[in-house]
């Protein structure tokens, strides 16, 4: 069986069993305790009975995530550029680029809210420091990383370092990118359901998941709550899939290390 079939039949064929599971471990539960697991066809239910809800908030948690991450992406290639220059410039701008994936959520999100105001625009903030760091040093990895040989001969033909950079480290630096890439489509969703859930707003329709979290979580419609858990793994679902889509396109045919993990 190809790998492709066997990788998705694998875990369509495990799905029965993580429901057996889930229904035994609901009737072990003590009659009092099984409101803190509501039962799949519970979930769905309330899915269907919040669907004009959940289905603002997700568009609103995307369009967070997605300018978030967009964001992160096109300051990440920037910054590993300019710290793929030289080993003082890296020296003198990492520590910064620590403190900013260091610093907590919690303690940054009321200062963004200041800064920038509840809603959208924290939400995007959030998702960008969380998104930002892996993609720079995985990026900067890969610029300086390519093969010294390589090097030598674009000097000998008198390349310029420009032509060295778009010819040669870029192009040698797009696994390295793309390995940042997923780490960040994984985190996007995740920063964009923590900035709605620290910083969020209602204000103009502009509730996300996170939000919406909060207030299943206080009306006590637990059910409601996990179908908002199941829809944020799904949005990360599909951020990852575009970005290993997009690997894909962009590496099978030429690179190596695809050939050989792919």
């Amino acid at each position: 069986m190809p790998t492709r079939f066997r990788n998705i039949l694998a875990p369509a064929a495990t799905c029965p069993v993580v429901i057996a599971l889930w229904y035994t471990l609901w009737h072990l539960l003590a009659p009092t305790q099984r409101f803190l697991l509501p039962l799949p066809h519970e979930i769905l239910a309330a899915l269907r009975d919040n669907f004009a809800i959940l289905a603002h908030a997700i568009l609103n948690t995307t369009k967070g995530a997605l300018l978030g991450f967009t964001l992160a992406v096109a300051l990440s290639l920037l910054s590993a550029v300019l710290l793929s220059l030289s080993r003082l410039i890296r020296a003198s701008l990492y520590p910064y680029m620590m403190v900013l994936q260091m610093t907590p959520i919690l303690i940054m999100a009321p200062i963004l809210v200041l800064w920038v105001g509840p809603g959208l625009p924290s939400v995007v903030v959030i998702t960008f420091m969380m998104c930002f760091f892996p993609l720079v040093v995985n990026t900067t990895q890969g610029l300086i990383s390519t093969d010294r040989g390589l090097v030598e001969l674009f000097k000998l033909y008198r390349a310029t370092k420009w032509q060295t950079l778009f010819r040669l480290r870029l192009p040698g630096a797009l696994p390295y990118f793309f390995t940042g890439l997923r780490i960040a489509a994984i985190l996007a969703p995740i920063g964009a359901l923590v900035g709605d859930y620290t910083a969020g707003s209602s204000v103009n329709g502009g509730s996300g998941l996170g939000f919406q979290a909060v207030i299943f979580s206080g009306q006590g419609k637990y059910a409601a709550l996990f179908a908002t858990a199941g829809l944020t793994c799904l949005l990360g679902f599909l951020f990852a899939t575009a970005v290993i889509s997009l690997s894909w396109l962009c590496l099978h045919k030429w690179h190596d290390s695809y050939h050989q993990h792919h």
